[in-house]
């Protein structure tokens, strides 16, 4: 869940980038390919602001994952043992 939110804070800043550059690009065509470029370094800027933080996220995301699937085997064994009894 943490990668799905990461993710999407990186898709909306790299829409908003897009939304500011063709608005920018709107109200002054003479520096329409100075816009884009300027655009263009900003969405990679974006992509790499965003890449520690999913990449965190995911650590997290297979500890929880793995310490979950731990404790229901761990809760399995215990309820088995004591049906046993």
């Amino acid at each position: 869940m943490r990668v799905f939110i990461e993710v999407m804070h990186v898709m909306i800043g790299l829409v908003a980038a897009a939304v500011i550059g063709q608005v920018a690009s709107w109200s002054y065509p003479l520096a329409n390919r100075d816009i884009w470029l300027v655009t263009y370094a900003a969405m990679v800027a974006v992509v790499a602001m965003g890449a520690r933080p999913t990449w965190r996220a995911w650590q997290a995301d297979r500890r929880t994952l793995a310490s979950a699937g731990q404790g229901g085997a761990a809760t399995a064994r215990r309820e088995e043992a004591q049906s046993d009894d």
